[in-house]
């Protein structure tokens, strides 16, 4: 605890001056109560901070405190505009939160296809809940044609990444599949995470 104490007054001068890993840094630390009370406030006020300079990591904290209306009033279409930003930078978690917002139509239209985009982007990146978001759209037909074969592929691989209940949506679905279907969808899987998903269709 000593040395978190320490990078915390550390970090505040840096902030203050500008720096937006210092600025990051401070904001986690008032979001999880690390070193200081917890104060989501206050860790707005950092991400927000950092987030402006470009921070991929500060923004998809801010977009994630308007989703869920911390520190702030929720508000999805801000939200989506922090994690816009950061999902054009490449980063997974934002891709597949862009994702989940296209899909359930928070703070934009409703557009199934636009959240496959976001939710393969991410998938491909690794992104467990991504994987089991794409095993979910190809298993309901949403954005995407109902594939049975690839949606186990998803749930398959998402599991193996740790994802919560992909294994038991994986098995449930296996329930309305052939045999051979569900050999195939085993095979992809293994082709797919052997490729770091690039070989997966």
């Amino acid at each position: 605890m000593g040395d978190f104490a320490a990078a915390l007054r550390e970090w505040r001068p840096l902030a203050e001056q500008g720096d937006a890993d210092a600025q990051f840094n401070l904001g986690v630390a008032y979001d999880a109560g690390q070193g200081v009370p917890q104060n989501y406030t206050e860790a707005v006020k950092w991400y927000r901070l950092a987030a402006k300079q470009g921070d991929a990591q500060a923004q998809v904290n801010l977009g994630y405190m308007y989703d869920s209306g911390q520190g702030v009033p929720q508000d999805y279409t801000e939200a989506v505009k922090w994690y816009r930003l950061a999902a054009e930078q490449g980063d997974a978690n934002a891709q597949s939160n862009l994702g989940f917002m296209y899909g359930s139509g928070q703070g934009v239209p409703q557009d199934y296809t636009e959240a496959v985009k976001w939710f393969r982007m991410a998938a491909e990146q690794g992104d467990a809940q991504a994987q089991a978001n794409l095993g979910a759209v190809y298993y309901l037909g949403k954005g995407v044609p109902q594939d049975f074969v690839t949606a186990h592929m998803w749930f398959n691989i998402s599991s193996a990444n740790g994802a919560k209940d992909a294994g038991s949506r994986r098995d449930k679905l296996a329930g309305l599949m052939l045999p051979a279907d569900i050999s195939t969808a085993q095979q992809r899987a293994r082709v797919c995470m052997g490729s770091n998903y690039q070989d997966c269709d």
